[in-house]
């Protein structure tokens, strides 16, 4: 089996013992930074246009109309497929969606030989379901409020577990945590013990 995973950065030099940069060598370190953006953002789109592209031939096959976009967003690859018809790739709760999702990242993988944090949308369906997924937080934190306890939520995806844990993280007094294993994984809304 290969390993997949990503190398770290080197950290075996101690910034303290470093020498002081010059004006020149700041504004050099500057340029490499900018350059490597451009170039991490180049690569991400490209991720999203072999996802596109994936995306693009499954809808051919299975006949379905759809406009796609492609785009970089909050540091990660998207695709954004928008048109009528398209409920049955969201699917029950979005599980066809996530499953089409990971196709995609194989397929970025495949082509690039690195792992991918492509996300994918059907129909809007991520953004109405994070607007719902609030709804559902904000729900858990007042519970946690007046009656001073934890709220287990029922199991979400990995991408429903991240919307709630943004909005309590926002909060006070409340804290939220993962627990258990997948398919069963749910969030508990406790309040901060100090």
């Amino acid at each position: 089996m290969t390993d997949t995973s990503i190398p770290s950065a080197d950290q075996s030099l101690d910034e303290e013992t470093a020498p002081a940069a010059t004006t020149e060598e700041a504004e050099d370190t500057q340029a490499e930074g900018r350059e490597k953006k451009a170039l991490a953002d180049s690569d991400l789109f490209r991720q999203s246009e072999i996802a596109a592209d994936y995306v693009e031939g499954l809808l051919d096959i299975l006949d379905y109309d759809g406009d796609i976009d492609e785009l970089v967003s909050g540091g990660r690859p998207v695709v954004e497929v928008v048109g009528a018809r398209l409920q049955n790739l969201v699917g029950q709760r979005g599980a066809t969606l996530e499953a089409l999702q990971e196709l995609a990242r194989l397929a970025v993988f495949r082509q690039t030989g690195s792992p991918s944090r492509l996300l994918l949308d059907v129909g809007g369906y991520r953004a109405a379901r994070r607007k719902e997924l609030a709804a559902v937080a904000k729900n858990a934190v007042e519970k946690v409020k007046e009656h001073g306890e934890a709220v287990r939520l029922e199991p979400m995806s990995a991408f429903e577990r991240k919307c709630v844990h943004d909005v309590v993280n926002a909060m006070t007094g409340v804290e939220s945590e993962s627990e258990g294993v997948e398919p069963n994984r749910r969030i508990i809304v406790r309040p901060v013990t100090d």
